[in-house]
């Protein structure tokens, strides 16, 4: 029996339309972040969809009747490497944008590294967790940029 050892693997999927500019760039860099971190990737899918599409997502799963920009579902036991979707609504993302004014790019990059984040361990519950979150978000940000 031979045993298949593929490549890990970032998917986007567009079920609302946007524009994502450096894919392959994005992709080597989440990977290459993971692999800093020490965890395994099989595949992460991240998939762009509208505030309605999230809305019934977040109803469905977690049990909460509000929009958010983003969720993250690790699909994969703790011992296995990461398999992960992450959701993220375009329109919350767009919102986020204009309330903080940043360019709609920077605010999409920023949402997917939250996710990230959290498949890396992060956590945003307490108000210390945000804050944490929120310097890891920046610093990558900073880093892919750069690298661009």
């Amino acid at each position: 029996m031979t045993v298949q050892n593929r490549s890990p693997s970032i998917k986007f999927y567009f079920l609302a339309p946007v524009s994502l500019r450096n894919r392959l760039k994005l992709k080597r860099f989440i990977l290459g972040f993971f692999r800093k971190e020490g965890i395994q990737v099989k595949t992460i899918s991240i998939i762009f969809c509208s505030d309605e599409y999230l809305l019934k997502l977040n109803k469905k799963h977690l049990n909460h009747d509000y929009y958010t920009d983003i969720l993250t579902f690790d699909l994969a036991p703790k011992s296995q490497p990461c398999e992960a979707e992450l959701y993220i609504s375009i329109g919350r993302v767009k919102e986020n944008a204009q309330q903080l004014n940043v360019i709609f790019s920077i605010e999409l990059l920023r949402v997917i590294f939250h996710g990230v984040l959290h498949l890396a361990g992060y956590h945003d519950k307490k108000q210390v967790e945000q804050q944490a979150m929120r310097v890891m978000e920046d610093k990558l940000l900073t880093k892919f940029l750069r690298s661009t």
